[in-house]
């Protein structure tokens, strides 16, 4: 059963959360998972992963999915007004605190960008962001409920991410093919 969603205590997360982002809201995909779907019911996984979808598929920014999960849990709390509200609330809540924490931020790594912590801490966190879309990742393929005992798309998943590391394939080609393999329902 879907619920209502807590408009506050859903902006405050996102506020908090985009404090704490790091590679972008892709690599929040678990938590806003866990949230949303898991601990209190207001989006279902198969709304949950749609929204990813869609906002990929679309051109703009990754961010997106955050505007078409509020929208999706307004709508069904409400109607149209309730979905704007979901949809503008859930992308500033993310959207605002970061971008005050970046302009305050930015000058002084701009100016100390040559000092030994702004680069340890700059290579300290390239695993950390592969750690966190690897996460979504497994949380998005076990979204449809058998992601993660499915050997064959797993195997998929891991053949291409040798034809990225070792060919010279276009990551947009293999994004296109695995979209045709999903639409073919190859794997169904």
């Amino acid at each position: 059963m879907i619920h209502i969603p807590d408009w506050s205590a859903l902006f405050l997360h996102f506020g908090i959360l985009s404090l704490f982002s790091v590679g972008g809201p892709m690599g929040l995909i678990p938590d806003i998972h866990r949230y949303l779907v898991t601990e209190h019911g207001w989006i279902s996984n198969a709304q949950f992963t749609d929204s990813i979808v869609i906002a990929q598929a679309s051109p703009g920014p990754n961010i997106l999915f955050l505007a078409l999960l509020g929208w999706n849990m307004g709508l069904q709390a409400g109607g149209y007004f309730l979905a704007l509200l979901g949809a503008l609330g859930c992308l500033f809540a993310y959207v605002v605190p970061s971008s005050i924490l970046f302009y305050i931020t930015a000058n002084w790594v701009e100016k100390n960008r040559s000092s030994r912590l702004v680069k340890s801490f700059k290579a300290g966190m390239s695993p950390i962001v592969v750690a966190l879309l690897i996460s979504s990742g497994i949380v998005l393929a076990g979204a449809n409920g058998n992601g993660h005992n499915d050997f064959k798309l797993w195997l998929l998943a891991g053949l291409t991410v040798l034809m990225v590391l070792r060919t010279k394939v276009p990551m947009l080609l293999l994004l296109l093919i695995g979209g045709c393999i999903g639409a073919l329902g190859v794997f169904a």
